[in-house]
């Protein structure tokens, strides 16, 4: 998109970009999402639960618990600010660069610091200001997407970025392994890794042009705290936000208890679900990314957002409904297999969806920060809800049932959209 086009054109997307730009804007949305994920993995999933571990044995599980309660709260509001404030900035770097090349390098200093802080407290202070830095490029970067990229090549652009973090997740786990013994090279590799997720995206991608001459933001503290008026009259986006939390909800009520469900569901002992879940993994990992990559470009083409949400949530209610009736070890890597592409084909629409459906094209970071919250609840509330269920009935035969019906309620409320095909 060239330096020079007028302020409306920017605000609600050009109507094409060069093959060049297409290059370079998949490449980035690639590589931004890949390093981020594989730089919060490492901390997430091996680093920070073995430095607790070292810190604090035996209250490990409720300190772990916290962190997670508090950093997703962070999250949440942190998403929705970040990309409010977004959209009122104006500067000669335009609205969305200053905050990813910032929050790259806050969330890549407070990844560091959590290998070199010697409290707990003051680890959560640091991985709560890494979800800050975190969300300083998400948001920004997610509202790019109605910025600068035409509609005819969002889903392609989202196939990217849903590849990527799909990628980053496994590959951030496995390097992570490799330093649990010798942390320090690995909390620094993150902390490099994840200012490296902003400061790359800044490059590779087509210069933003300046929001300078943009209509300036009213600052005044009533003008500010209205910003944050979710949208009214806006029934597409509230479908597609109902839909989105809904689907998330039901795929984590799953995957975040895989393992109980192998060996208190299944029956497998400790070595047979670890063997098990290694390779749900990888099965996850070829089929996620081949969906991802495949299907966003896929709607590009022909032009339809809903059909391939439609068929995801298919394929995810069928892959929840394998291990609830064969009750064996091939009915959750049949899961992962068939589950995992219809989730991998959601992850790769659905930033386009949600783009489609925003009410002003003006207000696209703080309404994506909107629906992005959907994302956190449904991670959290999905874990949630298997925990009550299985306490309640003592088992998780009702856990399966209850995600089918909750995908269908998804599928439900994304074809209620009228707006996107």
């Amino acid at each position: 998109m060239s330096q020079q086009v007028a302020a409306p054109a920017q605000a609600h997307g050009p109507v094409r970009i060069s093959r060049i730009q297409s290059i370079r804007y998949s490449s980035a949305f690639f590589v931004f999402s890949l390093c981020w994920m594989l730089a919060l993995s490492i901390i997430a999933a091996v680093l920070l639960p073995q430095r607790l571990t070292e810190i604090a044995p035996d209250d490990k599980v409720a300190i772990a618990g916290i962190l997670n309660s508090a950093t997703a709260l962070v999250s949440l509001v942190s998403n929705l600010v970040v990309g409010n404030l977004s959209d009122r900035t104006r500067s000669i770097f335009g609205r969305r660069t200053p905050w990813i090349a910032t929050g790259g390098l806050l969330g890549g200093v407070s990844l560091f610091a959590i290998g070199i802080l010697p409290s707990a407290w003051a680890i959560g202070v640091a991985y709560c200001l890494a979800m800050i830095g975190l969300n300083m490029m998400i948001a920004p970067a997610i509202a790019a997407l109605s910025d600068r990229v035409p509609e005819t090549s969002r889903g392609t652009m989202s196939a990217f970025f849903a590849a990527g973090t799909l990628a980053g997740n496994a590959l951030g786990t496995l390097i992570g392994a490799q330093f649990i013994t010798m942390q320090m090279p690995g909390f620094i590799l993150s902390g490099v890794v994840m200012a490296v997720a902003g400061i790359a995206t800044v490059i590779l991608w087509p210069k933003e042009p300046s929001s300078k001459d943009l209509p300036k933001a009213s600052s005044d503290l009533r003008s500010i705290l209205t910003s944050f008026r979710p949208p009214r009259n806006a029934p597409d986006f509230w479908n597609a936000f109902i839909g989105r939390s809904l689907l998330i909800f039901s795929y984590y009520m799953i995957l975040n208890y895989q393992l109980y469900i192998l060996q208190d569901y299944i029956g497998l002992s400790t070595e047979d679900s670890a063997a098990t879940i290694s390779t749900m993994s990888l099965v996850l990992l070829v089929v996620s990314a081949v969906s991802a990559l495949t299907a966003g470009p896929i709607s590009d083409k022909i032009g339809r957002r809903k059909v391939p949400v439609v068929a995801a949530s298919i394929l995810l209610a069928i892959g929840y409904a394998l291990p609830w009736i064969m009750h064996n070890a091939w009915g959750m890597i049949l899961f992962a297999a068939i589950g995992g592409f219809g989730y991998g084909m959601y992850g790769s629409v659905d930033q386009a969806l949600n783009v489609d459906v925003l009410p002003n094209a003006e207000e696209a970071g703080k309404d994506l920060g909107i629906l992005n919250m959907a994302t956190t609840l449904g991670q959290m509330v999905g874990p949630i809800a298997t925990s009550i269920i299985v306490t309640a009935i003592g088992g998780y035969s009702a856990v399966f049932p209850i995600a089918i019906g909750l995908v269908v309620a998804a599928c439900v409320f994304i074809m209620r959209i009228r707006s996107v095909r």
